[in-house]
């Protein structure tokens, strides 16, 4: 897996907007090498604000979204529409904007899905499709499940060190195959569909964004030497790169630098 390298921006406005350049670059470069590219989808406040910073990109038209597969790193197990799906908020800032395919946008379904009011069947759909579309191609997963080499997976990250829904020392951190369901989430709501650690290290590259001063204690301790069960946002690493990006508070607890550096972490830039 790579080393993080770390970007940190005045302001989480500026950390949007540079995020947004960031894939619009990446994607076209990736249809440009092979034809298509797979984006993974975060929400919350920053992940939003970067979806919707993306939508008012003034190059968003060098990407052919048409040749763009969306996925989500996990979703709340809440009915189509509802508010608190990621599904949701990325459609209003960024998806209904732009000419996608709608066969290329995957949603995680919830309780009005197929499934009906069963989480396991709901993930085991998930990582079926993600098997799919991944076919004999480059991917790699856990107990045969496969999983696209996505181009960039977006995650944001908790107070206490969670991304997608695993949280810290819960049953999902020690999950096998793709894809789980989490049940008894400590943030509502408590029923979520996520990625597992095997489907996150398979992304090519791994973008952690972080604004505001809560997440400063978990930015600094995810680039200690913890271990991934214990804060999760420890194991959120790429095979080609992992970006830590950053606001100015968000990056307030790295103490000058060294602790990131000690362990192979390399602050690329400070804005």
């Amino acid at each position: 897996m790579s080393s993080p390298e770390v970007f940190v921006y005045a302001s989480g406005d500026l950390l949007a907007s540079a995020a947004a350049a960031r894939t619009v670059t990446r994607l076209a470069d990736a249809i440009a090498a092979q034809g298509h590219a797979h984006l993974v989808l975060t929400g919350g406040g920053i992940g939003t604000k970067v979806l919707a910073a993306i939508a008012a990109e003034p190059a968003r038209d060098a990407v052919d979204w048409r040749l763009v597969d969306f996925w989500w790193g996990d979703e709340r197990f809440e009915i189509t529409g509802d508010p608190e799906r990621n599904e949701t908020g990325a459609r209003a800032a960024l998806l209904d904007a732009l000419g996608v395919d709608q066969a290329r946008v995957h949603a995680v379904s919830g309780p009005d899905g197929p499934d009906g009011d069963d989480p396991d069947a709901a993930a085991a759909r998930y990582a079926a499709e993600l098997a799919a579309a991944a076919g004999g191609g480059e991917a790699r997963g856990a107990d045969a499940s496969a999983v696209p080499a996505f181009d960039v997976l977006m995650l944001g990250i908790g107070p206490e060190g969670h991304v997608a829904s695993i949280f810290p020392e819960a049953p999902a951190a020690y999950a096998t195959g793709s894809v789980v369901a989490v049940r008894n989430s400590p943030k509502p709501p408590p029923t979520r569909i996520s990625f597992t650690f095997s489907a996150i290290q398979a992304a090519r590259e791994v973008w952690i964004l972080a604004s505001g001063a809560e997440k400063a204690d978990a930015v600094a301790e995810a680039l200690s030497s913890v271990s991934q069960d214990k804060l999760p946002a420890a194991g959120a690493r790429g095979r080609d790169r992992t970006l830590y990006l950053l606001d100015q508070a968000a990056a307030a607890k790295i103490a000058v630098l060294a602790r990131a550096r000690r362990a192979g972490s390399e602050i690329v830039d400070r804005w």
